[in-house]
């Protein structure tokens, strides 16, 4: 079998350096936190508390026999990881365990992003961002997120190349495991329904089969789940409808300083149209210039629905990030986005250990002043996204012209 060839090695070997890091920075207070070291020294993983309290220890089957708050293909991942600690580690299989097999299947698809981007022809500067990732530091061992960033890193390559079909497939399966790739759809659809130079019959045919390759694809994945376990299945969609938001979320952030405080049903409805209201502008605006690459819009909608969501965890700048160095144009501002994610990152969990005395006196004043920071970068990377000319290297060279043909020279 022959492996992969790379055209570098420097950014797989800068890969693995930031993967230990990453292990490190989560496995350093080992699966018994005391006090609140989890908070004070941001090693806190979704992976500890999930091993005992999510039925992963006891090997019990998700939705099934167990609660998970998470879309199908996640829970089938975490169900995975479980069995090769129960099988390997046996009954001295713990929660550290976990979270070593849990960082080295996120690693895997990390390296995955990076052998994707280069057979893409992502210029090397770019790959270099990405296996140096500070946010691959800060979440490679905090839960199940690498699973859907690397099947829409996936399907946005693929819709590069023109493989729609593939790149609906892909998302739909990005969908099953995390919502975030099912903003890509729309876009994908529109590409077709408005492509130049093609009759209407042809534009309907084409988008109403990216639909229906990425609802198949869905539904093949969630139907069994559902029909055998129709509340577990939706407990992803309930709770997610019914959490009032997070410490950094711009509607928590109203909340907590005065500015605006809504009931639950008032927060969902104005989250919602906030975000409607603004991809729709991103669109329409960014369309002149990308209509022949709708995906390009990913970006800009994605971190859209990240700033006007009422839930903004720490963790969901690993999703933002990778497509940032996809398809931005500059550089300049995703190392302000980069630098706003960890000033928040920060804030929030010395936030989470401040009320008990440990912190150091973390508020949500601090959380408000590093997501503005936050914010600000992406609010410039989405106008940017939408004014600007595409990335050099997401514009495909023109073709060379033919020779002219030789022409006899006439006897004289």
């Amino acid at each position: 079998m022959r492996l992969p060839r790379v055209d570098h090695p420097g950014p797989y070997a800068l890969l693995a350096l930031t993967c230990v890091l990453g292990w490190w920075f989560k496995a350093h207070c080992g699966a018994s936190w005391t006090g609140d070291e989890q908070y004070l020294t941001g090693c806190y993983s979704d992976a500890v508390p999930f091993w005992g309290l999510r039925g992963v220890a006891a090997g019990q089957l998700p939705y099934v026999e167990a609660r998970i708050e998470y879309p199908v293909l996640t829970g089938a991942l975490i169900w995975l990881e479980g069995l090769v600690v129960r099988t390997i580690g046996g009954a001295r299989g713990d929660a550290f365990d976990f979270l070593l097999v849990v960082s080295l299947v996120n690693a895997a698809l990390a390296f995955a992003v990076l052998w994707m981007m280069e057979r893409a022809g992502v210029p090397r500067g770019r790959r270099w961002w990405w296996a140096g990732a500070p946010p691959l530091v800060l979440y490679l061992g905090h839960n199940w997120d690498m699973l859907a960033v690397a099947l829409a890193v996936a399907a946005l390559l693929a819709a590069r190349r023109a493989a729609t079909r593939v790149g609906a497939a892909l998302a739909a399966i990005g969908t099953a495991a995390k919502l975030f790739p099912v903003l890509l759809l729309p876009l994908l659809g529109l590409g077709a329904l408005l492509r130049r130079r093609a009759v209407w019959q042809a534009r309907f045919a084409a988008s109403a089969t990216l639909s229906l390759v990425a609802l198949g694809t869905w539904t093949t994945i969630n139907l069994p789940v559902a029909l055998a376990a129709p509340a577990n299945w939706a407990e992803f969609y309930s709770f997610s409808q019914a959490r009032s938001g997070t410490a950094a979320s711009i509607w928590e952030i109203m909340a907590t300083q005065g500015w605006w405080i809504t009931d639950l049903p008032t927060r969902n409805l104005w989250s919602f149209a906030a975000f409607v209201a603004g991809a729709a502008a991103i669109v329409l605006v960014g369309w002149r210039r990308h209509a022949e690459r709708s995906w390009v819009l990913f970006t800009p909608v994605l971190a859209w629905f990240l700033l006007t969501n009422k839930v903004y965890s720490p963790q969901f700048d690993l999703w933002l990030y990778p497509f940032l160095l996809l398809t931005s144009r500059r550089l300049w501002p995703v190392a302000w986005f980069v630098a706003g994610d960890l000033g928040a990152y920060w804030a929030e969990f010395w936030f989470f250990a401040s009320p008990g005395g440990s912190g150091p006196g973390i508020t949500q004043t601090h959380i408000a002043f590093a997501a503005a920071f936050r914010g600000a970068a992406m609010l410039w990377l989405i106008v940017d996204a939408v004014r600007s000319r595409p990335a050099a290297w997401l514009i495909p060279p023109p073709a060379a012209s033919p020779p002219p043909a030789s022409r006899p020279i006439p006897a004289g």
